[in-house]
């Protein structure tokens, strides 16, 4: 059993939502969250929006999964990115489990 945690901006609830169902996810919680982005080391002609903290709408989503369906839902996130003409991405990551009950 892993814990799964996938980050990604509001826009791509329903992607992710798509890509857990292909992956056999049956279970799993989200949450909307405000994301942030430090970019006050950035050169300033390179800050379009002039501010040194960004905040964007993102999404986390958080679920048990069976150690056999990680790979699945990994290449289909790694699919997904892949065709984004966007900055922004999917992002996961998978923690080991060692107890539940």
């Amino acid at each position: 059993m892993k814990l799964l945690l996938i980050t990604a901006i509001a826009e791509f609830e329903n992607d992710i939502k798509t890509i857990l169902k292909k992956a056999r996810v049956k279970s799993f919680s989200y949450k909307n969250v405000i994301g942030h982005n430090d970019i006050s080391e950035e050169r300033i002609e390179t800050n379009w929006f002039a501010s040194e903290m960004n905040e964007t709408n993102s999404i986390l989503f958080y679920a048990f999964v069976n150690k056999e369906n990680m790979d699945l839902l990994f290449d289909l996130i790694t699919d997904f990115n892949n065709k984004q003409q966007t900055a922004s991405h999917i992002h996961v990551a998978s923690v080991s489990i060692e107890k539940s009950n």
